[in-house]
């Protein structure tokens, strides 16, 4: 059994308020020219989000592909708000990140280790070891086979809906040059609307395909749901 421990609700809200709500909340008060200004609350938002990510690499001893991309994300934010390149730069970011996640789950569908297993089945949140038991007992691979491909499918269409929302919400709320105030506060309230407008849609397609998963696994094993989560 794996000694990995899962996500709290608690937890939760702690990433989701060091990496979206403090960072927009400095941006958008604390960058005039009476507070921070414009470079040091720039630095300061994107060093929360960005001293989480090194603090759960040294963790958990690796990095995966996303958080990678994540913090790459950071980085590029970074550049282009502290180099004072063209904003329209943030609306192309903020679409490539997802796409590119995208495409490469599409890809990693046609190697051993497809990124479906990564997000949707893996034991954190299933018995793999009961799954695969019942699924070599039963001569129903090919039949998870297929399952895990049109899941894949799913999940890649999840990425390209965030690259799409993405790059309209970056489009709607950027809108001054980078290195001012109000490039600062305009991408501090992107940041904030990044959940409902993004993460909300993104995690409805997901969630309708680990239901997906799961309804189809009980059929071609046999199990029932609790048979098939981890507790």
């Amino acid at each position: 059994m794996s000694d990995r421990k899962k996500p709290s609700f608690s937890n939760i809200l702690f990433e989701m308020a060091i990496c979206i709500f403090i960072p927009s909340m400095i941006l958008k008060k604390l960058s005039d020219e009476s507070s921070l200004g414009t470079t040091g609350a720039l630095v300061l938002a994107l060093s929360l989000p960005l001293a989480w990510g090194i603090y759960e690499f040294i963790k958990n001893k690796k990095v995966g592909f996303v958080p990678a991309l994540g913090f790459i994300s950071i980085l590029l934010t970074g550049g282009i708000g502290l180099l004072k390149l063209d904003s329209g730069y943030i609306a192309i970011k903020e679409a490539a990140i997802p796409l590119v996640i995208g495409i490469a789950t599409l890809i990693s569908a046609k190697t051993r280790f497809p990124l479906v297993k990564t997000f949707l089945y893996n034991d954190m949140v299933i018995e793999v070891d009961k799954v695969s038991e019942a699924l070599e007992k039963n001569q129903a691979q090919s039949s998870f086979e297929k399952i895990m491909r049109n899941a894949t499918m799913m999940l890649a269409g999840s990425f390209f809906l965030s690259a799409i929302l993405n790059y309209g919400l970056a489009k709607y709320f950027i809108t001054s040059p980078s290195g001012t105030a109000e490039f600062n506060s305009q991408l501090g309230s992107m940041n904030l609307w990044s959940y409902p407008v993004i993460v909300l849609p993104s995690m409805i397609v997901l969630v309708f395909a680990m239901f997906y998963i799961f309804k189809n696994i009980k059929r071609i094993t046999g199990l029932n749901l609790e048979e098939i989560l981890r507790n």
